[in-house]
């Protein structure tokens, strides 16, 4: 097999520097440049497995940047494939140890699901972040009492340090709404996570207020299915459709459930669920609408 060099069908030098996003975003693109070298080099999954010791499984999480990199099994790799560029070995080398560096919400690992790590780096990193909340106010939007009032019905009254710092890592995440390169973000809410008085009259007042601080920012949408909509598109619950500034990020769909998540990188699936969230904003009240809705409810508690 010939040596496989940079062209225009195969990644060239990738940049080192870390993005917004860290550790995650550089795995996903370490990964994807990985893809496009075994494709390149016409590697099934199964041959690029056995190489590293692994199987196809183990490469698939690789190129989706789902596990950290073993350096060895990045030499392994790119020899594989045929990259004999000194300069792109050295690159994707220092990429794969970057990948590996513990992102901010590492030192929650006691009390982070390890479904749930990626998308801390995935929110980080979008440049759109667009969301449906069917049960919930977004985490993004979420004052403190409002997350720990959450945490406790998701995992119990449990012990004061751990829920405490459940609710630190749904704050600190908000960190990313007041960067000083913010995400756009377009947040769609169905009218019964409004009124259902999660922790409380006083709690869910202050969510309300703080909600409606949040439709004044400049890079937040906010819009509100009301019931009288009657049925909607997204009768099978709350998602969030991430995209990404760099070219190499597909965009993600992340669907958490009780005791796992799902990312959906597909095409097909990312374009049905971006078709069923233009639906949603269409159905749901403009957000000048959800303003003046906001503050109706607010009347009523």
């Amino acid at each position: 097999m010939s040596a496989v060099q940079p062209s225009g069908e195969v990644p060239g030098k990738p940049a080192v520097t870390e993005p917004r996003g860290g550790p995650t975003v550089l795995r996903i693109m370490l990964g994807n440049q990985l893809r496009r070298l075994r494709e390149a080099g016409g590697i099934t999954p199964d041959q690029a497995g056995y190489e590293i010791r692994g199987s196809r499984s183990k490469i698939s999480r690789i190129e989706h940047g789902r596990v950290g990199f073993k350096e060895r099994d990045v030499e392994d790799l790119l020899t594989l494939y045929g990259v004999t560029d000194e300069d792109l070995r050295a690159s994707m080398l220092t990429l794969a140890r970057q990948a590996n560096t513990p992102g901010w919400w590492a030192k929650y690992n006691d009390v982070l699901p390890v479904w749930f790590e990626p998308y801390l780096g995935l929110e980080t990193a979008a440049s759109l972040i667009r969301s449906f909340e069917l049960q919930f106010v977004h985490g993004l939007f979420q004052t403190e009492d409002y997350a720990r009032a959450v945490t406790i019905l998701g995992y119990g009254p449990g012990a004061i340090d751990e829920i405490e710092r459940r609710v630190s890592v749904r704050v600190r995440r908000q960190a990313v709404l007041t960067s000083a390169d913010p995400p756009r973000v377009w947040f769609v809410i169905d009218e019964a996570a409004l009124r259902r008085p999660i922790g409380g009259r006083q709690v869910m007042r202050a969510q309300l207020e703080h909600l409606l601080e949040a439709t004044a920012l400049p890079h937040v949408t906010i819009q509100v299915v009301p019931f009288r909509r009657g049925g909607h598109a997204a009768a099978g619950g709350s998602f969030t459709i991430l995209r990404f500034a760099a070219p190499d990020l597909p965009d993600v769909v992340y669907l958490e459930q009780l005791t796992s998540a799902l990312y959906l990188e597909e095409r097909r699936d990312v374009d049905h669920y971006m078709e069923v969230m233009n639906r949603l904003s269409a159905e749901a009240h403009t957000p000048v609408a959800t303003t003046r809705f906001l503050q109706e409810i607010l009347k009523e508690l």
